[in-house]
């Protein structure tokens, strides 16, 4: 039986970084996608799991790092998918969301056995997870309207590597079930 679980990543950002002005139009275009599936995920009961940057604030936790994202240039970017109160939180410093967090234990213990891959960017954070998980025999599933880029032709490279080579679902938001 599959168990499928949100994973959000580094949604919750201040947009003030080098890449900013080239990314959020994509996160423009992704964020109503996101905010749909996490609407869904918590009516079904699916976990949902933030992986966030800290963004080298060693001392910060989920709701600081809220915080500052809702401080930053773009809030409007943030509060249509920001946590809810169920909602779990993985702090990472690298582009998996695996990378020497906790998350694998987690979902173990959720009895998770797919993830739904949503956030930025498609052609770093999105892909270095999604092989990561992959690699630890979890199915992915990656919403294309549902993930952000910074540069157009490598994000659709990384979502045709994801299928190609990680056996991974490309798919419309709308079509993922929970």
């Amino acid at each position: 039986m599959t168990r499928a679980a949100l994973v959000v990543i580094d949604m919750l950002n201040t947009y003030e970084h080098e890449d900013a002005d080239r990314l959020v139009p994509s996160v423009t275009a992704a964020v109503p996608a996101i905010s749909r599936l996490l609407r869904r995920a918590r009516v079904a009961g699916a976990p949902v799991v933030y992986a966030n940057d800290n963004f080298g604030q060693w001392r910060s936790h989920h709701g600081e790092i809220l915080d500052l994202a809702l401080a930053g240039r773009r809030p409007d970017l943030v509060e249509p998918v920001r946590p809810d109160d169920e909602a779990m939180f993985v702090v990472k410093a690298r582009h998996s969301v695996f990378y020497e967090t906790p998350l694998a234990y987690l979902l173990r213990s959720l009895d998770v056995t797919e993830l739904v891959l949503t956030g930025q960017v498609t052609e770093q954070c999105v892909l270095y997870s999604a092989l990561d998980a992959h690699i630890r025999h979890l199915r992915v599933t990656v919403p294309r309207d549902a993930v952000a880029h910074i540069h157009e032709d490598l994000a659709g490279a990384a979502l045709r590597m994801i299928e190609r080579n990680m056996g991974g679902r490309i798919v419309d938001a709308a079509d993922v079930t929970f």
